[in-house]
């Protein structure tokens, strides 16, 4: 257990450090620079892929991807019943595609060249549960029955089919790295842009007569275009406006829970003129989707569905999909099964059973929300179902869902009050961002103006979404409860993938007085505002940017640094012609106090060589730190390369250089500068390679260095002779109170 949790952090905390957005081609997916030839390659791609797994199939059915003959495909959907068990032999040439002849001569084939296969599990996170993932103990594993699991651990081991390459797709939150010991290579999609949901949009109601009039109809409401950003979702939300254009609504519902999808279905089941038996059949139905959403789970076996009728009712009305298991290579059986023809409707109907259930109390229902405590996980799998639970209960007064359930309407109305005084009293200010992002989706699906003024009434100031992912969507909410709010906020986006709108939505707000964000994303932001002309967004945004402290772990992040001091002339002339001032700072520039350097020995000196033609933009900068755990080494280039910025660095109280394996000859350039530094206080070289002659050197100019208060140089090379030198010079400084 320690060593997956270390494991974990591990990995969440390198994909913090190397995060970075670049634009990646199909064609580059499978390249791993430094892979071994013959080991299995592992490709995790996180985030909503269905449509990237396709596109793949396509390409190499049309002749890309050339390096693979087999390529298979798996919905891990309909692979996770656990009572299933498969041979190799089976899972490829039974489940996938069936050969008319030659079976066993194509299985030989591709045990012999496992290289030339592919194998792409969608939606990986369909085959966890709370246990843990098993490892394949199989004799014989590309013969022998195993469970699912046990096949893809083998495979994953290197057990099965070594060499050949996996490609596992699962959405970000699932964190799916404590199942796979090594990934080769991470993807994460981030999803459409504005531009392309609507392009999407366009091309969905290409051809109809209401083409125009959707995507207005879509765009008008924010909420459900935010979802967009997601190509499933921005699928169901064009079916959804579809269903409302052929009922001839002119509105699209404001939340997901009052979707006209839902309803239009209901209606249909009411005007059936067996309503009382589609009640029951849904509420079935409804049970199904929770239960199986407890084991992790969205399909099952038909014979294993509580009755024929209802089978016939969740087909009837699109709420499943079937699909066939393989053929036993030994018995020559076919089995079916059915799967929940949408992820979104299973979250549903698990909410819709919760509220129907008349096992679950009112006062039990608050555990099945995802919003409890810092440390404790949500409760279920179904991580949508909390937000349709908190909507289903504040729809007491709709119609349609009043006549879900023949049941007494009070009992929902007790449930309703019960989550009202749960939220009241939860510790809003004390949520992690996670929970809190989740709270604020389940109060948006509510309406509720009570909730919504309670929950902005009691938000922290500060808040920080720092490696958090944002979504368009939680975007959305955020400035839908900051707008109910009277308090001002200040924001820390840094590594939350925020897009550019998203950002644009929410340091646009009037209540958001400062805001932290990755310096590529801020500096794009200003450019767009600049292609623009939104020349008071981009001042009141260059206004509201925090910098310090700066912390520079790549060189990436030197460059945004140097593009910030670049970008700061081009916002100077178009501030000052908007406004017609007659000078402009940008006040991150004027006001960074702390700057760290942590570039580590690969690129150390090239990054802090690039660093010093931009320190002088700093003008208040305070405390310069090049003292890192992974040791820069500037050497003594990068020593003299700063002592000829001295004299521009009138500000500077701290400076700190040591592990940067500065010799004599760096430490002279130095001391022939430092008197230059008219307001250093503390001066920190220890653990360099300084020896008595350095220390000659420094202690010529103490006397000179009248801010000085304390000198580190322990852990260098001097000996008594150098510490005898600094000693006597510092019978002339009355003013340095320490010496180390």
């Amino acid at each position: 257990k320690n060593s997956i949790k270390a494991m974990e952090k591990e990995l969440v905390t390198c994909s913090l450090l190397g995060k970075e957005k670049t634009a990646l081609e199909r064609s580059q997916l499978f390249q791993i620079p430094g892979a071994k030839d013959l080991e299995t390659k592992v490709i995790m791609v996180l985030g909503k892929a269905g449509i990237l797994v396709q596109k793949i199939c396509q390409d190499w059915s049309n002749g890309e991807f050339s390096q693979f003959e087999f390529a298979f495909w798996f919905d891990c959907k309909q692979l996770s019943l656990p009572e299933k068990q498969y041979s190799l032999k089976d899972l490829l040439l039974e489940f996938f595609v069936k050969p008319q002849e030659g079976s066993k001569e194509i299985f030989e084939y591709i045990l012999q060249n496992p290289a030339k296969v592919l194998l792409v599990f969608d939606g990986f996170e369909g085959l966890h549960d709370h246990e843990n993932f098993p490892r394949c103990l199989a004799s014989q594993p590309e013969k022998d029955l195993c469970s699912v699991k046990e096949l893809i651990s083998g495979l994953i081991q290197k057990k099965i089919l070594n060499g050949c390459t996996l490609l596992l797709t699962a959405r970000p939150k699932d964190k799916v790295y404590q199942y796979v010991s090594k990934v080769d290579k991470t993807i994460e999609i981030v999803g459409f842009s504005p531009q392309q949901r609507e392009l999407y949009i366009t091309k969905y109601f290409e051809g109809l007569p209401y083409c125009d009039n959707a995507l207005k109809l879509i765009k008008e409401c924010e909420y459900l275009f935010s979802h967009c950003y997601s190509p499933v979702m921005c699928r169901f939300v064009c079916f959804l406006c579809e269903t409302v254009l052929e009922m001839g609504d002119k509105h699209l519902p404001s939340t997901l829970t009052k979707k006209k999808f839902v309803q239009q279905k209901i209606i249909t089941m009411q005007t059936d003129g067996t309503a009382m038996e589609n009640q029951e059949s849904l509420a079935t139905l409804a049970r199904t989707a929770w239960y199986l959403g407890e084991k992790h789970q969205s399909a099952m076996k038909s014979d294993l569905l509580p009755s024929k009728k209802v089978k016939e009712f969740a087909l009837k009305y699109g709420f499943f999909l079937p699909f066939a298991f393989p053929k036993h290579s030994d018995t020559g059986e076919e089995e079916f099964g059915s799967t929940f023809s949408d992820f979104v409707i299973q979250n549903f109907l698990g909410a819709l059973h919760l509220m129907l259930a008349e096992e679950t109390k009112d006062k039990s229902l608050t555990k099945y929300l995802s919003f409890p405590s810092k440390k404790k996980k949500p409760y279920n799998w179904l991580d949508l179902t909390p937000r349709f639970l908190t909507g289903l209960l504040f729809l007491q007064d709709d119609s349609c869902f009043c006549s879900l359930s023949n049941r007494d309407v009070k009992q929902s109305t007790k449930k309703q009050k019960t989550l009202r005084k749960y939220i009241k009293r939860l510790q809003i200010n004390e949520l992690c961002p996670e929970r809190l992002l989740e709270l604020l989706h389940c109060i948006y699906e509510t309406q509720n103006n009570y909730l919504f003024q309670h929950v902005a009434l009691r938000l922290k100031p500060d808040l920080s979404f720092l490696g958090i992912v944002l979504t368009p969507p939680d975007v959305y909410v955020l400035r839908s409860v900051f707008k109910r709010s009277s308090k001002e906020f200040s924001l820390d986006l840094r590594n939350s993938s925020t897009d550019m709108q998203g950002l644009k939505d929410l340091v646009g707000l009037k209540n958001v007085s400062s805001f932290r964000a990755s310096l590529s994303d801020t500096i794009r932001l200003w450019k767009s505002l600049e292609q623009t002309k939104d020349y008071e967004l981009l001042r009141a945004s260059t206004e509201k940017f925090v910098l310090d402290p700066f912390k520079a772990k790549t060189m990436k992040d030197i460059s945004d640094l140097s593009d910030l001091v670049e970008m700061q002339e081009k916002t100077i002339n178009c501030v000052q012609d908007a406004s017609g001032c007659s000078s402009y700072e940008i006040p991150a520039i004027k006001n960074l106090r702390k700057l760290e350097f942590a570039l580590g020995p690969a690129c150390g000196l090239q990054g802090f060589l690039k660093l010093v033609e931009i320190l002088a933009a700093f003008p208040s900068l305070k405390h310069l730190d090049l003292d890192a755990l992974s040791e820069n080494g500037i050497g003594d280039e990068g020593a003299k390369s700063l002592s000829e910025v001295f004299p521009t660095l009138t500000s500077l109280e701290t400076l700190n250089l040591s592990q940067n394996k500065i010799t004599d000859v760096g430490a002279e350039k130095l001391a022939t500068a430092l008197p230059s530094l008219s307001s250093l206080k503390t001066l920190s070289l220890y653990n360099n390679s300084i020896c008595d002659f350095g220390a000659e050197n420094l202690a010529k100019v103490l006397p000179a260095m009248a801010s000085l208060r304390v000198l580190e140089v322990q852990y260098n090379k001097i000996t008594g002779v150098g510490a005898q030198q600094l000693t006597d010079s510092l019978r002339k400084c009355p003013h340095i109170k320490k010496l180390v």
